[in-house]
């Protein structure tokens, strides 16, 4: 049996019919750039945050920047992150000229630990980048209240995270600004680059829309040095067609969790394998089902795919131990918890369309690889 780390291709075959007569309707009003179809997925992106504004742009990469220079970020600035994130999380920083400047993880959760953050906090702290990794929300209650007793800007990197709660509350709704990413493989993905970022705040909503057209609120009137940052009318279109199924597709991902979680525990794998664990006030969307392997997690990996099984490392190296991030003077040993949560992780399939007997298959081949090694 195959079973695929992530089959988009089901997905959008299911939809085609929609998805063509979506990008029909850009066809026809040649709305290339940003336009109605972008314009109507911003209205309907606030109302599931729950926030009062999205604005859309043409990347996650580019919605971390984009918000990073609507809180004035720049040169001999300091922000607090995770290591174990995309390289988007800390490159944002740096392009900037600011510091990034890391804090380890839980090893629970692989979100980062507000105790360690709040010991990372200098006079020069500009703002503070939590990552929703995997799908479930970071302990936002504590990471704003440091925050606001030390008057910093929080940005929330909710790339994987669209749907996720925190205490009944959207990811990307609870700090100052938040973002997402459209990306082929996200739990809400277009068909190539795209992103969005969230905020209650209209000041730092009309900079943002200003930001992402070359810092100009009307057409060559620049208030702001910005980039060239809008969705395309096509992604919007494509997006529309499938918000109104994200909620459908997240509680699937949900049910295969629930399912990987019982036949790990029936196959009585707890001493070879640590399945995720879900903090109670969460509510994780499942972007990755991502399994600690303590040992003999790269053979494991192998095996699976001498079998056909999909799986991935999300992420190998942490971001302080990256060679573009050597100026920064850590070295191995400093932030233990994400150096040990990069040799152990592996994401198993998990998207929606996923079936019980593919399921069934990924665990008894994993199940089958440590009785060999038993």
């Amino acid at each position: 049996m195959k079973v695929p780390l992530l089959d988009i291709k089901q997905q959008n075959q299911l939809l085609r019919k929609q998805i063509e007569a979506a990008i029909g309707r850009v066809l026809d009003t040649n709305a290339f750039i940003l336009g109605d179809e972008v314009e109507a997925l911003e209205s309907e992106l606030a109302e599931f945050c729950q926030v009062k504004t999205a604005i859309a742009c043409a990347s996650g990469s580019d919605a971390l920047l984009l918000a990073m220079m609507a809180l004035g970020v720049g040169q001999d600035d300091e922000v607090i992150t995770t290591p174990f994130s995309f390289f988007a999380t800390a490159s944002a920083i740096a392009r900037l000229g600011a510091k990034p400047v890391f804090a380890d993880i839980n090893p629970d959760t692989f979100n980062i630990e507000p105790d360690d953050l709040e010991s990372k906090i200098s006079p020069r702290t500009k703002a503070i980048e939590p990552v929703h990794l995997y799908g479930q929300c970071a302990e936002m209650d504590k990471i704003m209240e440091i925050a606001e007793s030390n008057k910093i800007a929080v940005i929330e990197d909710a790339a994987q995270a669209i749907g996720a709660l925190y205490k009944g509350k959207q990811a990307g709704s609870i700090g100052h600004i938040g973002c997402f990413s459209f990306y082929p493989s996200k739990n809400l993905g277009g068909m190539g680059d795209g992103g969005f970022m969230t905020t209650n705040d209209p000041e730092t909503a009309a900079r943002l829309k200003s930001l992402r057209v070359h810092g100009a609120r009307e057409r060559y009137f620049h208030d702001y040095i910005g980039i060239n940052s809008r969705l395309d009318g096509f992604q919007g279109a494509v997006i529309r067609t499938k918000l109104p199924y994200l909620n459908d597709w997240t509680n699937r991902r949900r049910q295969n969790a629930e399912t990987y979680q019982r036949l790990f525990n029936e196959a009585g794998l707890s001493e070879r394998i640590k399945t995720p664990v879900e903090i109670e006030c969460n509510f994780h969307i499942y972007n990755q089902f991502v399994i600690r392997v303590p040992a003999l997690r790269d053979r494991l990996r192998a095996y699976l795919a001498e079998n056909e099984i999909g799986t991935d490392i999300y992420y190998p190296i942490p971001l302080h131990l990256q060679k573009c991030f050597e100026y920064l003077g850590y070295r191995e040993g400093d932030l233990p918890e994400s150096e040990r949560a990069a040799k152990e992780v592996l994401a198993l399939p998990v998207y929606p369309e996923l079936t019980n007997s593919q399921i069934e298959y990924v665990v008894s081949k994993i199940t089958e690889f440590f009785k060999m090694k038993a």
